[in-house]
């Protein structure tokens, strides 16, 4: 009994205070970063000592303006006389342009990532992995290919953020019904926490 209640209390605090380190870290990152500001705008000039988590309300009000100067046509026009400016450039061009087509892509409502989760047998035959799709890949890649093929992102746990991006054939891809947060769970957990939906075995 003592054992169950011990295990239980970690269980519940283990999630709790992981969280709150994770956001306390970006709360202190975002405060430190307020050196990079004029003395005379640091919030010790003002109020004669640092306020802990004005580095985030800063951020957030700059992010906010940013987006509506970013939604008129000054604005608009703004952004792309600098996009020009990064599209001349060689180096500054890729990695510029592969950064801004993955934020598009994960930010806008009408991008296309992680709209189906998946099974796809990987890495070997007769094993298979949690995939999440994220469209269809260019002609130009799949020309000498036969039959349709889809782009999907492989996931790896305990860290989803990092994984493998593979072009699978569609008639190799087993369609699921969970969503996708059921699925990053799955994966976050190491599959302690599994998906509540059954699989829909048509392909």
């Amino acid at each position: 009994m003592i054992k169950k209640n011990f295990i239980t209390g970690l269980l519940v605090l283990i999630p709790l205070a992981l969280t709150a380190w994770v956001l306390f870290s970006l709360v202190e990152f975002l405060d430190r970063a307020i050196v990079l500001l004029p003395e005379h705008l640091r919030p010790e000039y003002f109020f004669g000592s640092e306020i802990f988590g004005f580095g985030l309300i800063l951020t957030v009000i700059v992010i906010f303006v940013i987006g509506v100067i970013a939604n008129n046509f000054f604005g608009r026009k703004l952004i792309q006389i600098y996009e020009a400016i990064f599209n001349r450039v060689p180096f500054v061009k890729s990695i510029y342009s592969s950064i801004k087509q993955v934020s598009d892509t994960l930010l806008t409502s009408s991008g296309k990532a992680f709209s189906k989760a998946v099974l796809i047998e990987f890495p070997l035959a007769g094993t298979y992995t949690f995939a999440f799709v994220t469209g269809e890949p260019d002609e130009a890649l799949t020309k000498s290919l036969r039959g349709k093929y889809v782009n999907v992102y492989v996931p790896t746990t305990p860290n989803p953020t990092s994984g493998y991006t593979l072009i699978v054939p569609k008639n190799k891809v087993v369609e699921l019904d969970i969503s996708v947060d059921q699925v990053l769970k799955y994966v976050i957990s190491m599959g302690v926490t599994p998906p509540k939906k059954k699989i829909n075995n048509k392909k």
